[in-house]
């Protein structure tokens, strides 16, 4: 059986994800005339080079959402990628968690390929071909692609805009499952800006980096509203709990 699940958005435009992981992590294929971008390249459980050159040819460039192992696994394969200045102490042998506890992780609650052997698995170290920061654009040959800085989830995260067709990849900023903004590397206060940001988008369809690909454009002014809330009562501060609602949650 395949590691990744790979789906068609539209004639340009791929979503492979890992759903036999409990992460279910997504990672996007956009196609230009001149090159491609790949928006996260996964856990790095399995090569998704060989999934991405069944779709295309042409030389491609990553760039994660966020220096976190479950979306820069499989940057080890793409040379050309692409980070924000926030993040580089982490690809560089500073990441804040143990290689312990990120192998615990990767292991846990899912069936690993026969082959993959957990204790060889480290978290990807390398220096990016550009910096990028919040209002670049990364011009892929008929496609513009907006870099937003959207801190909260970790300080150099990023979402993806594709203005021209609505598009808006979200990363672990936004989607259905439960928020992680407990960690002490994530910043609730930065959370709530960044969603106060990408709510004034246009978007027309709204692609995040784990779980459920049926996600409204709605949702991101619905978090935003009870992320206000939380600020008005005082309980928009590490430590303060879970709160659940419904589709979605956020762990504080």
């Amino acid at each position: 059986m395949n590691w990744f699940t790979t789906e068609k958005i539209d004639s340009d435009t791929y979503v492979i994800s890992e759903y036999r992981h409990w992460e279910e992590t997504h990672c996007y294929l956009l196609v230009g005339s001149e090159r491609c971008l790949l928006i996260d390249t996964g856990l790095g459980i399995c090569d998704i080079s060989d999934e991405v050159s069944r779709l295309t040819n042409k030389h491609v460039t990553a760039a994660a959402t966020h220096i976190h192992w479950d979306h820069i696994g499989g940057h080890k394969y793409y040379p050309d990628f692409y980070a924000h200045k926030e993040e580089l102490d982490w690809l560089d042998g500073k990441f804040p968690l143990t290689i312990e506890t990120i192998r615990e992780m990767v292991c846990d609650r899912c069936k690993l390929p026969e082959n993959f052997d957990i204790n060889a698995y480290e978290i990807f170290q390398g220096k990016p071909s550009k910096i990028i920061a919040d209002g670049d654009e990364i011009d892929i040959g008929g496609r513009i692609v907006t870099v937003l800085h959207t801190p909260g989830h970790s300080p150099g995260h990023m979402c993806f805009w594709e203005k021209a067709r609505g598009y808006l990849f979200t990363g672990d900023l936004v989607y259905l499952d439960t928020l992680l903004a407990y960690y002490p590397s994530t910043d609730p206060e930065a959370y709530l800006a960044s969603l106060e940001k990408i709510a004034e988008l246009p978007a027309k369809r709204v692609f995040p980096a784990h779980h459920s690909l049926d996600v409204s454009p709605e949702i991101v002014s619905e978090m935003r509203d009870e992320f206000r809330k939380l600020k008005e009562q005082g309980k928009l501060h590490h430590g303060s709990g879970t709160f659940d609602y419904g589709k979605w949650a956020v762990w504080l």
